[in-house]
Order: structure tokens, then sequence, then C-alpha cells
């Protein structure tokens, strides 16, 4: 979900004003829950997506229908961000939803209070769930089966073992907005990283980090990049010694297999 110029500004003015508005906990689990939902229906209705986002009406008009279309089905904070979505400008017309549902995510992670780093881990623990069992990954993405049926499937894996933000998250993911299930769940973590002014590290090694070793290794990362970076863990025994390391679009590949291999290209070259 990559928004850019005007859709860019528009989301960040929208974010400031959802921020302001929130409270933490059931409130804002349904105000993710019903923006989530507008997205979804701006995606499905493509005329009144188109309407809304017409830079050749005014703003009051766009905002008029928005009010028609869901007066007395919002929270007041939901009715008034869609409504001021639906008067700004967006690059193009899909650009609306996006941000829309990104504004779900980042009022799931507000659900959750101080618990943001919880819910990182989750939702990391969720997507390495999915890696180790093909068939349940197979099973959530096998488009003959209905989202009620996959939603269903994640309650009884999930429901009372995890933060209700992880599960709603999860859930959205089914949605198809991302291309897997794993990317948006790798997105989540992302997004809820970033709204606590932090960066998430995926770390590969071949045996389980110690305490003392994964506070060097944060705070090295921090240094480095210029904030606090949250760890999430793979054990791999064909990482073969040393560690990978994930943040954003860099890799940091210490591990001896990758050494060998280079090693191994040098004397092919």
């Amino acid at each position: 979900m990559d928004l850019r110029g005007a859709s860019a500004d528009s989301l960040r003015e929208l974010t400031a004003e959802l921020d302001g508005a929130l409270r933490a906990g059931e409130h804002a689990e349904r105000v993710a829950r019903e923006l989530y939902n507008v997205a979804s229906l701006l995606r499905s209705e493509p005329a009144l997506r188109r309407f809304a986002t017409d830079a050749s009406l005014p703003a009051e008009a766009k905002q008029g229908l928005i009010q028609q279309v869901f007066a007395g089905k919002l929270d007041d904070v939901t009715f008034a961000v869609v409504t001021s979505a639906a008067g700004r400008r967006w690059t193009s017309a899909r650009d609306l939803a996006d941000a829309v549902e990104r504004l779900s995510e980042l009022t799931a992670v507000t659900s959750v209070g101080k618990d943001a780093n919880k819910l990182v881990d989750e939702l990391f623990g969720l997507g390495q769930m999915l890696v180790a069992n093909p068939e349940l990954r197979d099973a959530l993405a096998n488009p003959a089966r209905s989202i009620e049926d996959k939603s269903a499937l994640l309650d009884s894996l999930l429901d009372g073992k995890v933060l209700p933000a992880t599960l709603a998250l999860a859930k959205q993911a089914l949605g198809g907005t991302y291309q897997t299930l794993t990317g948006a769940l790798t997105a989540y973590r992302k997004v809820a990283a970033e709204a606590g002014g932090e960066a998430v590290a995926t770390v590969r090694v071949v045996q389980a980090l110690s305490d003392t070793d994964r506070e060097r290794l944060a705070a090295a990362l921090s240094r480095q990049y210029g904030k606090q970076v949250h760890l999430n863990e793979i054990v791999e025994p064909g990482v073969l010694g040393g560690m990978r390391v994930e943040i954003g679009d860099d890799v940091i590949d210490g591990t001896v297999s990758s050494r060998l291999d280079d090693a191994r290209r040098k004397l092919v070259g």
C-alpha cells in the first residue's frame, strides 16, 4: 500500500485527525472495524468511489453523499473521518479505499494501548505458524472457501489466545488487499512498529540468541537506524552460524552459508 503525492498528504492529515479523537480499547476496536468495512464498501462500489474522489466536484457535494450513505451507521469518530476523507484530494480513485484501510490498521494498533510490542510479536508468531503449516496457509488462502468460513477457522485457532487487535487484523488479511496472508501480516507488523516510532528487524540465527545478545543487537541496530528497533527472531538450521538481519529493504547477511556462497562465486569467477 504505497500512497504518493496528494494521497499521501491526505492520509497524513487524516491520521492526525484520528490521533486526536481516538481512545484506546474497545472504542478504537470499533472504529478500526468500521473503517475496514467502509474501505471494503468503497472497493465494491466503484460508482461511489469515483464520485467521492472526483476532483471536478465540490468537496461539499462529495461529503454530502458520503454522509447520506453512512448516516446513523457509524461511530461519530468514524463518520467524521470518512466525511473528511471524501473532501480531500486523491491521486487516484482507489487510493481512497487504500487510505481508509490503512487508517483501520493504525486504529487497531491504537486499540492495544501499551501492548504494541505484543501485537508485533503476535503478528510475527502467526506469520511463522502459517509458514510452518502449509495446510493451514492453503485453507486460509483457498478462494473456494468463504471469508466467513476462514474467519471462523481463525476464531477457533486464536480467540482468547491473542490480543483482539491481532485477531481482527488476521481477519482483515483475508480480504486480499495484500498479495498473500504472510505479506499482509508483515505489513501490519511494520505499521504497528512505525506507529510507536520503531522499526522491525527479522533476525535469522542457527540457535536462539541470549537475552544479552538480543539487547546488544537491538542497541546496535537502533544506533544505526536512529530509532528503536524491535527484534523478531527465527531459528533456522540452514543459517550455518552467524546471523541474517532483515530490516525494511536492508539485509545484513553475516551467516556462514552466505560467506561460503561468496567464496564459491569467486572461485567460479
